[in-house]
């Protein structure tokens, strides 16, 4: 078996999308890179740990707490997600 093409930016980014669409659907049509996980999705510190959970299984990576200050839209998370799977 070959080995799986790499993702993209374009594909990380739907997947983290439809992950937030399906935890936060009340805030589903506000997605967006810029969009900010607590000021403008809602999430509060439960819904970030299951983001975070979420994340991890989707794409196979782990996302230290240490991480975590620094990801703080749709956008830093599937920025860290991209760097997490190339390596």
């Amino acid at each position: 078996m070959g080995h799986p093409l790499p993702l993209d930016e374009t594909e990380i980014l739907n997947r983290v999308y439809n992950i937030v669409a399906r935890q936060l659907p009340d805030h589903a049509d506000k997605l967006s890179p810029d969009a900010r996980f607590s000021e403008d999705l809602g999430a509060d510190s439960l819904d970030i740990t299951e983001l975070v959970v979420s994340f991890e299984d989707e794409f196979s990576i782990e996302i230290p707490d240490e991480a975590l200050a620094d990801i703080r839209t749709v956008g830093d998370a599937a920025r860290f997600i991209q760097r997490a799977v190339r390596g």
